[in-house]
């Protein structure tokens, strides 16, 4: 018998609990524990409403360094948690988590919990890296215990001094909350659908999809994306690039940057969708060259669709894709070596098939999203005692 839990969920922005999260909110609404959902109210207004299971409060926590909003999101925590008089807060992203890792242990909450889905300050130097890293530590030192959706994640922490490896864990083999197998189900998509839908979007049907799923940023990869892209589309006239996901302002200069290429015509924008599982069952392979990555979620949604991932050779992606088996890693920053495992791929229908499959099996095997949620509501039980 589960004990009846009130869990605070916390995320600097909707989008990321809307993307990656919004599975296991409803796993625990279904074990019976009272949830609430407490992110920023600036992005993608009424949004959070497709969250049934929760209840929403709105604490607007700046993405950015901000010492005035900063200091008034904090003080709106502090009293929201001695409230609510919450027995879980468990964060995520960078600013919640310091916000909430202060809040949360001024207030006395009995089990405080962060998930570390990346750090900015690891392609950073100088003064903002350090602040950046002590944030991170002051996270590790306030909370009960945390948590990095990957291995590899875990051994930089600890590497970098940033928390003890006795107060950091990893649930099964990463990731941070699992992928729910019932929606990203390639089996739900006919034929006719995946022609139907390249149709409205100029693709054909023996066309050769290359998928970007993420926020169109620069850190995420787009120039060496847009620089491989248009090398292997020079070499056969099948292949489209399909985007989706919202577009920043830097990201869509480095992408309008293109616009006078040759194969421009052959470059989709979707932007942000709430379901990028048509999108995947309608793509030949996932490309995600980012330059840190927690994990990449997007790259198991994509393998329980049957499709493997060409990625970096970054912490966080090389436990989300094994290299030569579920997709290819490449050298981050590197157009060429992009370019080459793209046009291997999509010039070799076996291989890739092969991976599709052995992708797809890890998938289902190990980040099934039902024993994901209950392996971490056991956490939380473990530490509430």
């Amino acid at each position: 018998m589960r004990k009846k839990l009130h869990i605070a969920r916390v995320s600097t922005v909707p989008f990321f609990v809307l993307t990656q999260l919004k599975s296991q909110i409803d796993a625990f609404a279904s074990y019976g524990m009272t949830v609430t959902v407490i992110t920023s109210a600036e992005d993608f207004l009424g949004q959070m409403s497709q969250i049934e299971s929760a209840n929403y409060v709105a604490v607007n926590i700046s993405r950015n360094i901000s010492l005035v909003r900063d200091v008034v999101s904090l003080v709106k925590l502090f009293w929201l948690f001695r409230a609510r008089k919450f027995d879980v807060v468990h964060s995520t992203t960078p600013k919640a988590g310091l916000l909430c890792a202060v809040a949360s242990y001024v207030a006395r909450v009995p089990v405080r919990l962060h998930t570390f889905t990346g750090q900015p300050w690891a392609t950073m130097s100088g003064v903002k890296k350090n602040v950046l890293k002590f944030c991170d530590k002051i996270i590790g030192t306030l909370n009960t215990h945390c948590y990095a959706d990957s291995s590899t994640q875990k051994d930089f922490l600890v590497g970098n001094s940033i928390i003890k490896e006795d107060r950091i864990s990893v649930l099964g083999s990463g990731s941070l909350a699992g992928v729910d197998l019932t929606r990203f189900n390639k089996a739900k998509y006919p034929c006719e659908f995946v022609s139907e839908l390249r149709s409205a979007l100029g693709i054909p049907t023996n066309g050769k999809v290359i998928l970007f799923v993420g926020r169109i940023t620069p850190e995420k990869g787009v120039q060496e994306l847009m620089d491989a892209f248009v090398r292997v589309a020079a070499m056969d006239d099948l292949i489209h690039l399909l985007l989706v996901g919202p577009v920043e302002e830097k990201g869509g200069e480095v992408i309008d940057a293109f616009a006078s290429d040759y194969a421009w015509a052959r470059v989709h924008r979707v932007g942000f969708t709430n379901e990028p599982e048509k999108f995947m069952a309608s793509a030949d392979l996932l490309c995600l060259p980012s330059y840190r990555e927690g994990f990449g979620t997007v790259v198991i949604e994509a393998a329980a669709m049957g499709i493997p991932t060409v990625g970096t050779s970054i912490y966080g992606l090389s436990d989300a894709v094994i290299d030569g088996v579920t997709g290819l890693l490449v050298p981050p920053k590197d157009a060429d070596a992009l370019g080459r495992a793209l046009a291997k791929l999509l010039g070799d229908d076996a291989l890739l098939k092969d991976m599709g499959k052995r992708a797809n099996a890890r998938a289902v095997e190990e980040f099934d999203a039902v024993k994901m949620s209950s392996s971490m509501l056991n956490e939380y039980e473990r530490f509430y005692r």
